[in-house]
Formats: structure tokens, sequence, C-alpha cells
């Protein structure tokens, strides 16, 4: 059905198609409509614990497609065993000017600038404050406001921490986005230790008022030197987080055959898939079981899948496969594992 349907969504801007499908998915929030969902989404459950949580099945949804919380409950119904909502932001912003989102057919890939656009924590809490699917395990991605200083960004990450730790299964340090200009820096050694620091402070104070433990991983870019990753992991290990997620989107162009090839931006999809495969194969050797792996980036089909779970990855998240692949994708990945 979907393969109808995709020629009609690609005539349509990107960010545009991708607003009318979340509109349509958000309908799954009522029941009678999830109940057909679940039902014609349905693949097999391949249970599976990361981080304390257990997951109905290894496959999830990457943040950034439900940047606002609105559809997570009609996403739950297509079968995926997470959800990340967001990139979250303490106040609402516009994001960079459109057009921020282009589509690379020919190389099934996908060039975005969005730059965080979003209507805020505060909104953000308000979707995920009331029912919640209970069948899948739901993230929240956190990251700081474009205008809000290097220097003081561990204030909007803690602010963050505070508002969403008793609202979600899971929180996630989003350091790696390339649209948010000096983001990434924060990947180095001491930005990073110093940030991550303030946050597990935070939420050691949250669990000593009784608010529970709630896991904490780190989203790293795929396009850090063995030098870079390896700082990087060593400040999460000596902070306590609880996971890597690996890995964002890229700067990088090698082998783009399309002519949009050249807009800036983070690159996501299928061209994506080397490097990511390869920063999981070295993030798995080095953290040699102490840290579990959640691996992203360039995910389209079942064999990328299960490349990732054989190399050692805890759990898997599309976004772009999506694109591509359509909302049948977790079903088709589940049924061939």
């Amino acid at each position: 059905m979907y393969s109808l349907f995709r020629p009609l969504l690609f005539k349509l801007d990107p960010e545009t198609a991708h607003a009318l499908t979340l509109q349509l998915i958000r309908l799954g929030h009522y029941q009678p409509l999830a109940a057909v969902l679940r039902a014609v989404y349905a693949a097999p459950e391949r249970p599976v614990e990361a981080f304390g949580l257990k997951f109905k099945n290894p496959v999830g949804l990457a943040a950034g497609y439900d940047k606002d919380g609105l559809a997570f409950r009609g996403l739950a119904a297509l079968g995926f065993g997470h959800i990340e909502v967001g990139t979250v932001t303490p106040r609402p912003q516009p994001g960079n000017p459109r057009p921020r989102v282009f589509r690379l057919a020919e190389d099934r890939a996908v060039i975005n600038r969005m730059g965080f656009p979003g209507r805020g924590a505060a909104y953000v809490a308000r979707q995920l404050a009331g029912r919640r699917p209970s069948s899948v395990v739901l993230g929240v991605n956190l990251g700081k406001n474009k205008d809000t200083p290097l220097e003081e960004a561990a204030a909007d990450y803690v602010s963050l921490i505070r508002r969403f730790m008793p609202l979600a299964d899971y929180l996630a340090i989003n350091v790696s986005s390339p649209n948010t200009v000096g983001l990434r820096r924060l990947q180095g050694r001491e930005l990073l230790e110093s940030l991550l620091k303030e946050i597990a402070r935070e939420r050691e104070t949250i669990r000593a008022g009784r608010g529970g433990h709630k896991p904490v991983l780190v989203k790293l870019a795929p396009d850090l030197s063995d030098e870079e990753l390896d700082d990087a992991l060593d400040a999460i290990l000596r902070t306590g987080m609880d996971g890597v997620i690996a890995t964002n989107t890229t700067l990088g162009r090698a082998g783009l055959r399309s002519d949009r090839r050249e807009e800036t931006g983070g690159l996501s999809g299928e061209p994506l898939r080397v490097r990511s495969e390869a920063v999981l194969r070295r993030l798995v050797k080095l953290l040699d079981g102490r840290l579990p792996v959640v691996s992203a980036g360039g995910i389209m089909g079942p064999e990328d899948a299960k490349t990732r779970l054989e190399a050692g990855a805890a759990l898997v998240q599309v976004y772009t496969g999506l694109v591509y692949a359509g909302p049948g994708l977790v079903q088709q990945i589940l049924t061939d594992m």
C-alpha cells in the first residue's frame, strides 16, 4: 500500500509531507483506529532488556520524527518497542528557515537542517502527561536552545532533566546535532564531562527525593575521530551515564549522487550505514559490556537491523528508513529476524 502512496507524498515538500503523515498517525490516539493499526502492523514480539528496562522488541523510533510528542500514541500502534520524542528544548523556538529538509531519492537519504524547532518543554510535558500506551517504552531526547551559550548549556539540560524525569522511561542527551551552531563542541572530553556531571547531580537529587531512577543516554555524532570518540566515551563512563546512542546525522557527503548533495545540514539514510556501523563496532569493543549501545543511522531494512544487533547493539532505531519503506518497516524487521 505504501508503495502506491509514496509517489504522492514525494510530490510534496518533505517537511509538508512529514507534517501530513504525523497528523494522520496522530489519529491512532483513538482506540478504534489504534486497534486497526495494531492488527495491520502486528509482528512477533522479540523481548529484550537494556539499561534496566524491558522492551517488547529491539526496534525503536529515533528522535526527530515526533518532536513535540503529538503522535507517539499512534506511532506505538505501528509495533515499535520504544519511541523517542524530541529533540525538546526548554523554550519554544522556530528552528532554521525553510526549506530545511531535502530528499535525496537516488541515494535513499535525507538532509535536514531543522535546528531543533519545537513548542518547548512545557508543551511537550503536557502531551506526555496523559494516557500512555503500556506496550511501548518512551524516551525523551533533550537539547539546548539555540540562543543559550555553550557555557550555560548545562542549565538547559538540567531543567529538562527535572521536567521529564517523571514523565519518560529514559532520557537522551543530544550533544551531536550538526544543526545548532556549536552544539557538537559539547562532545569534547572536558565540556562533555562537565555537562554530564551536572546532569548526574540533578538525577541524584531527583532520586533522593524518591523520584526513582531513570536511565540517561548520550547521543553521539558519527563524525568523531577515534580519539574524540574515546574521549567522549570516557566522559560518559566517568559520570555514570547508562548508555550510548550511536549515531546522529553526518556532515559527510562522500559518494552521493543527488543534485541536493551540497545542501547544508545532517545527512541520514543509506549513505550513513557504513560509518554508523563502524562507530557501533568500535563502541561495543571499547565498552566490552559495561554499557549498552543503541544503534541508529542508515537502518533501512531487516538486514541492516540484523547486522547491528549481531554486531552488539542492544537496540536499533529507525527514521529515514520509514520515509522510504513506509510504516510497515518495523513489522518487516521483526518478521525477518
